[in-house]
């Protein structure tokens, strides 16, 4: 089978969050925050299916109103402390074992990454089966100092601050943005890892990588969104 068919997305979104309430549903310029990863994924010309993974009524009925498939989870791996890798095994594991469906490649697209489009997921998969990597994650460009406290005090982690290096001269370094990570069927069912193998970078513009988790994060977003031409529905 061509590697580059059933090629699967899988937007795990669950309704207990506690930090904002609803936030997989909440209004963000004036459509559910679910509703611009499943749009995205919809738009991308190199994914076969969209797959929403959920326990929540609610997330699942905008989900469908949306276009996407649902793919319902059990209630252990809706908690606060489940890890992802997880939901996606469960939701490729539900394909094959009630349709005989296998996804050759699994395409994790996280709901709080609404500035991320179709043109970025195709450009993504592109770059991973252009450069035959097993997995592959989405980066932003980062230029940030990194300290850490110790026991003795204060130290940086990635960069001597004797030595104060000049933005321009430093090694390029990324930062991961959580918008879209991309898994062969045998790393993630082999390994329980998104990630493994031979694994690339697909570098996304620090302006599309906003991760909501906050109250301003939501703000931020929606200013974005609003602003002239900067709307991204996919």
């Amino acid at each position: 089978m061509d590697e580059q068919s059933n090629v699967i997305a899988v937007i795990p979104a669950r309704g207990g969050s506690k930090g904002i309430p609803r936030k997989n549903v909440r209004e963000i310029a004036g459509e559910p925050l679910i509703a611009y990863t499943i749009k995205a994924a919809l738009g991308s010309k190199a994914l076969s299916r969209t797959i929403v993974s959920t326990e929540h009524q609610e997330i699942a009925q905008v989900a469908r109103e949306c276009g996407a498939e649902i793919v319902i989870r059990p209630a252990e791996l809706a908690t606060d402390f489940a890890p992802t890798e997880p939901v996606l095994e469960h939701a490729v594991k539900h394909l094959e074992e009630t349709e005989g469906y296998r996804a050759n490649v699994i395409v994790l697209l996280q709901p709080t990454s609404p500035l991320r489009d179709s043109q970025h997921i195709d450009e993504a998969l592109e770059a991973f089966f252009k450069n035959d990597y097993d997995s592959l994650l989405s980066v932003c460009p980062s230029h940030v100092f990194l300290w850490r406290m110790g026991g003795k005090g204060a130290y940086p982690l990635n960069y001597d601050f004797k030595n104060r290096p000049r933005r321009q001269d430093r090694e390029p370094e990324y930062r991961e943005n959580g918008a879209i990570y991309i898994t062969k069927h045998h790393i993630l069912i082999g390994e329980h890892n998104r990630l493994g193998g031979k694994i690339g970078l697909y570098v996304m513009p620090v302006e599309s990588s906003l991760e909501i988790d906050t109250e301003f994060d939501f703000w931020l977003c929606e200013s974005i969104l609003k602003s002239n031409g900067m709307v991204r529905h996919g």
